[in-house]
């Protein structure tokens, strides 16, 4: 493998020992450690670790027991930014099944590729996202739908900017096949025993489509702990950190940076349901966040907030991310008001994020990095696969730990 970017790597280990237990078993291992510790704040409510993994189990009990979920099923995990989101991977998880985790701005039509393609029975749905879901109960392999309200889980005396879909109450559903969240939770189910293994998978992340249909990533327990725990030691997270969870968690670096790395080390999630500047500095300020992982885009709208003031986000200590370049004004004004370089990363649905990152300690504007933990990144030529050199133009080409199993359901 290449060493060349070992020069530029900061002062920690090359490589990384990765463990073989399940994902769920991180957020086990967190609530038994820092039971009182907050795992998750919501626009003025807490959840603490011993309170979320209680809801994990108990809604694990509810897809195994009621809904009869088994092992290696798909569920679709059908909803924005929430602690419901949060519970509801890792109840999928626990009861070891596979996340299946959509974007909610689809279609029905859109959607029903989908659950078609893996075969999905049981879905756990946002209620705004409902009509989006109800014409493929019976015309699709769906049959079960809980649906989540996140007014649920939002603080009674919040005073702070608030999202419709959170403010919206819970509405009733009667039908057949039908569950609220809370009484599913309620149910207080006792899950079976927890049998994966690290080599299980445990979620199928879909690619956009650009190129073609969309294909669901085949990611186990192993390649997301890759990153996961790649993403750990290269960010100097600890168990006081604070994260602003901004980026969608469906996608795979929300999901990484921003909801496996925080409850792999028992750190606090500060979650958005939807994106707001001004809620974001009431957040960073109110709640100290110290990480933030962010795209181009909400960089660049954050800064233009003409009532930004530097002591408002002085607890931030790291911003990072990927997606497009940012541009480089934008990263010296960013670094002018808060001392921050913007670290920049690089990655792939089949990746399940990074497989390359800048050096924490020497970022440097609009490049995609070094190889991560363990990766053999190189340059070819496409056309006859020849390595290029140093300057040269061609494709990237990978390896490592985080490279998905396979596209699912595709020969």
């Amino acid at each position: 493998m290449p060493n060349l970017h070992f020069d530029h790597w900061p002062k920690i280990s090359k490589s990384l020992k990765l463990p073989e237990t399940s994902l769920y078993e991180n957020l086990k291992v967190s609530a038994a450690r820092y039971p009182d510790q907050s795992a998750i704040y919501y626009y003025g409510n807490t959840i603490s670790y011993k309170e979320l993994d209680e809801e994990v189990n108990a809604l694990a009990g509810f897809l195994q027991q009621k809904l009869g979920v088994t092992k290696g099923e798909r569920v679709l995990l059908f909803m924005q930014n929430s602690p419901q989101f949060v519970i509801g991977f890792y109840a999928i998880s626990r009861a070891d099944a596979i996340v299946v985790p959509i974007n909610p701005m689809l279609t029905a039509e859109e959607l029903s590729f989908y659950i078609k393609d893996c075969g999905i029975n049981s879905a756990l749905v946002g209620q705004e996202l409902y009509d989006k879901v109800e014409p493929l109960i019976g015309t699709t392999p769906l049959i079960n739908v809980v649906v989540a309200a996140y007014s649920d889980y939002k603080g009674v005396e919040f005073k702070g900017i608030l999202p419709p879909e959170v403010e919206a109450a819970r509405k009733v559903f009667e039908q057949p096949g039908h569950f609220h969240w809370k009484e599913a939770i309620s149910a207080q189910y006792e899950p079976r025993a927890h049998t994966t293994q690290a080599d299980d998978l445990v979620v199928l992340p879909y690619t956009s489509g650009t190129t073609g249909m969309p294909k669901g990533c085949m990611h186990t327990n192993r390649t997301v702990q890759a990153n996961t725990i790649g993403a750990y030691h290269w960010s100097s997270s600890t168990t006081s950190a604070v994260h602003l969870t901004t980026l969608p968690l469906f996608h795979v670096t929300g999901m990484v940076h921003s909801m496996h790395m925080p409850i792999y080390s028992g750190s606090t999630m500060v979650l958005m349901t939807r994106w707001n500047r001004e809620a974001a500095v009431e957040l960073i300020q109110s709640q100290g966040c110290t990480h933030w992982v962010a795209i181009a885009t909400m960089i660049v709208d954050f800064l233009a907030n003409p009532k930004l003031k530097q002591e408002d986000i002085a607890t931030l200590t790291s911003i990072s991310g990927g997606g497009a370049a940012l541009p480089e004004a934008v990263g010296e004004k960013l670094y002018k008001l808060t001392g921050l370089r913007f670290v920049e990363g690089y990655g792939l649905s089949e990746t399940i994020a990074q497989t390359h990152f800048n050096p924490p300690d020497r970022p440097k504007m609009q490049c995609l990095g070094i190889p991560s933990f363990d990766v053999d990144a190189r340059i070819i030529e496409p056309s006859t696969g020849k390595e290029l050199g140093a300057g040269e133009i061609g494709e990237i080409v990978m390896n490592g730990p985080q490279v998905m199993v396979g596209y699912y359901n595709r020969r």
